[in-house]
């Protein structure tokens, strides 16, 4: 599948037009990673956001210094490290590729020039990223109470 397929299925970009997704196109860095690479770290500062291409990565909580807890998921055309747009720019949890992945990396500062120079594209990719942080807080809370939530 060709990148702009991809983008166009991804959670953070699916309400751009083709036009806006040819400049987010533009200012994508494409990453492999292997199995067990972490590609984020919890507490550390977060300078990209990610689209899974292809493969998946796990969303770990670390809770002390010798546990982890494995939270959530990302797989094709989904998205972590929101927190490089989102102050204060730290990861919230580690994430940890669990097979071959390849990823497309965004730069956190070239996406928020985008969305100062572009309202209308910075709008759209905010309210992805509140979609993105409102699923991830909910599917939190049902693993917290243990039970499934209706809208």
């Amino acid at each position: 599948m060709d990148r702009l397929a991809v983008l166009k299925k991804s959670e953070l970009f699916a309400d751009l037009d083709d036009k806006e997704l040819r400049i987010i196109e533009a200012m994508m860095k494409p990453k492999q990673v292997a199995p067990g690479a972490v590609v984020c770290k919890q507490g550390k500062p977060e300078e990209t956001i990610y689209i899974v291409e292809d493969g998946a990565v796990a969303i770990i909580l670390e809770v002390g210094p010798m546990s982890q807890r494995q939270v959530q998921a990302a797989c094709n055309y989904e998205s972590f490290g929101w927190s490089a747009l989102v102050e204060p720019y730290m990861c919230t949890a580690s994430v940890k590729a669990t097979e071959k992945t390849r990823l497309l990396g965004f730069n956190a500062e070239g996406l928020k020039d985008l969305c100062k120079s572009r309202p209308d594209i910075g709008c759209k990719i905010y309210h992805n990223v509140a979609r993105v942080v409102a699923k991830r807080l909910r599917q939190a809370y049902i693993q917290l109470v243990g039970v499934t939530i209706e809208d």
